[in-house]
């Protein structure tokens, strides 16, 4: 046990935590800014504002920094925002297709960085449109299972013109058209209260699995790219069991 010490490993890991959450709440205020500069800063009339602020809220992010990344999208403001959103697709290991959506203040530079990224964790970034026809594009709808039975909500889902809904034992994961997202959530918001998340995601219309090193490597590449400053999301196509995850996480 010669130079372990306890209460360094508890600093390093406490440390470890708070650069990760400090990044997390960097993101959510970054996407709360770039909705409220492309719409009106009310959530109420701005549904991409809205939803990244429940977003915001599930993930603790503090009021006041909430207040100011929608006061830094307004016209004149001294940190005002210049974010543009991108989109890179490319390949992880084992063929895995990838699609990471970006809010570059410098493309050039997120797109060197993305591909250093892939290129040292078995992937490859490829042309737009190389990997987006293997997924669809749904918004995403999210309630606690306490709502609702899984029949009812399944009766509000199709009233509101919903398209499906994936009832587990803690949520009620509610799909739609991108058009007709904003209705089906405020039909649903009014009937059964603010949904825990809301928004546009990248389906996979089939899903690989990816097992042993593979998935190690994968998982390697996926919390590099979360780790990216300008990285807001990752989708994937692939299938990798508990096990290989739990392991990815003790190492």
């Amino acid at each position: 046990m010669a130079g372990h010490s306890h209460a360094k490993n508890v600093m390093h890991q406490k440390a470890k935590s708070e650069a990760k959450r400090s990044k997390i709440f960097g993101k959510l205020a970054r996407e709360i800014a770039v909705a409220a500069k492309q719409g009106m800063p009310d959530p109420a009339h701005n549904p991409r504002l809205r939803a990244a602020i429940i977003e915001a809220r599930k993930n603790n992010l503090p009021r006041d920094r909430i207040d100011r990344a929608i006061k830094s999208a307004q016209p004149g403001a001294a940190d005002g925002v210049n974010y543009d959103e991108v989109r890179y697709e490319g390949y992880g290991p084992a063929g895995i297709a990838l699609i990471v959506e970006a809010l570059s203040d410098n493309r050039n530079r997120t797109a060197a960085e993305l591909r250093t990224i892939f290129s040292k964790n078995g992937g490859v970034m490829g042309e737009s449109g190389s990997v987006a026809f293997m997924f669809s594009r749904v918004g995403e709808i999210v309630f606690p299972v306490k709502v609702a039975s899984a029949d009812a909500m399944l009766e509000a889902v199709i009233e509101a013109g919903g398209e499906n809904v994936d009832s587990t034992d803690t949520a009620h994961i509610v799909t739609c058209s991108v058009e007709d997202f904003g209705a089906v959530r405020n039909a649903l918001e009014e009937k059964f209260g603010e949904p825990e998340g809301a928004k546009l995601v990248w389906y996979p219309n089939m899903q690989t699995a990816v097992e042993g090193d593979n998935a190690q490597q994968l998982l390697k590449l996926l919390d590099v790219l979360d780790d990216n400053d300008d990285v807001q999301t990752v989708f994937g196509n692939y299938d990798i069991s508990i096990a290989d995850m739990d392991k990815f996480d003790a190492a």
